[in-house]
């Protein structure tokens, strides 16, 4: 009888906990279509900073942040959720360190204008979302 009740007990509280961890959120940094979309705006960001013939599509990129920021919440992200990941220092550093490594994986010596130039056209060319939030002059 004893071994009943504490399986009884065990079960009960499997239950009771499977509704919380079914409900629990991955941190917003590990939604890969937020990250890689906040990563393709920084991205992108670099990139017309730093060559002079690529300017933003500035209001295709604000869309595509509220796009990112609707995602986020119908995920069930709050508000405060969202702007705690996009001002955090950390995750900052985090995307910068990303953006950095893939520029340079696509032969982009950082700060120098060629190469960013090259690859901006090129993601234009190809239509990726970088592409997509940047024109050439």
């Amino acid at each position: 009888m004893r071994i009943i009740k504490t399986l009884l007990l065990a079960c009960a509280t499997t239950v009771a906990i499977l509704p919380a961890a079914a409900n629990a959120k991955a941190p917003l940094g590990q939604v890969k279509e937020i990250h890689d979309g906040l990563l393709a705006v920084g991205i992108a960001d670099e990139i017309r900073k730093t060559c002079g013939t690529i300017d933003a599509r500035m209001i295709s990129a604000y869309s595509y942040l509220a796009q990112l920021k609707s995602r986020a919440r119908s995920l069930g992200y709050s508000e405060d959720e969202i702007e705690d990941y996009v001002t955090s220092k950390t995750e900052k550093k985090k995307m910068r360190a990303k953006g950095e490594a893939w520029l340079e994986a696509r032969g982009v010596t950082l700060g120098q204008e060629a190469g960013y130039c090259r690859v901006g056209r090129e993601e234009i060319d190809r239509g990726t979302p970088i592409g997509a939030l940047l024109r050439a002059r």
